[in-house]
């Protein structure tokens, strides 16, 4: 089986940082819109799955009026990895936008709010058109929730194929 760019990006940025107690994870959106909860979502599953550092949950979401103050509290030595949705060409709704850089929060819908992450990934979750906003209002929740579990599952599987050497050396013995 084939690869995608999500899981293969994922691997490096793991084999770059298998810390997972320096991950943080900002997943940005709302838990009021269907599109833009794709960010919210992503991080729950996180969450669940064990992760200690999330910001962003369908509880306690950081949309566009909370990303600056959430993102205030994390640690400087920490490395990001920011999630969100965005919009796109008809042919890469679905798919996954990676950068080993920031992303810039709120674009779609004509919001300026600071780049955040050293690594971010955007789900195309509906193609863009002149209502931005209406786009992300009437996205197929269907296809958020499939876009999320891809990404939650990707995330625990490239962190788990790279375990924490330091972590592992404190259980063996000296040659």
């Amino acid at each position: 089986m084939e690869r995608t760019n999500l899981e293969l990006f994922l691997e490096s940025v793991a084999a770059a940082h298998p810390k997972r107690s320096g991950i943080v994870f900002v997943c940005i959106g709302t838990d009021r819109s269907t599109g833009d909860s794709f960010g919210p979502i992503v991080g729950t599953m996180l969450q669940e799955q064990g992760w200690a550092e999330v910001i962003g949950t369908l509880e306690k979401p950081c949309d566009a009026h909370s990303v600056e103050h959430a993102v205030k509290g994390i640690k400087e030595d920490a490395v990001v990895i920011a999630i969100d949705a965005c919009l796109g060409s008809p042919k890469s709704v679905g798919h996954f936008l990676v950068s080993d850089g920031p992303l810039q929060p709120g674009k779609a819908i004509g919001r300026r709010l600071p780049e955040i992450g050293h690594y971010s990934i955007a789900g195309v979750v509906n193609a863009n058109g002149p209502k931005a906003y209406w786009m992300l209002q009437t996205t197929s929740l269907h296809l958020v929730m499939g876009m999320a579990k891809e990404t939650a599952g990707a995330i625990n599987k490239a962190w788990s194929q790279h375990k924490d050497i330091s972590a592992l050396q404190k259980y063996c013995l000296p040659i």
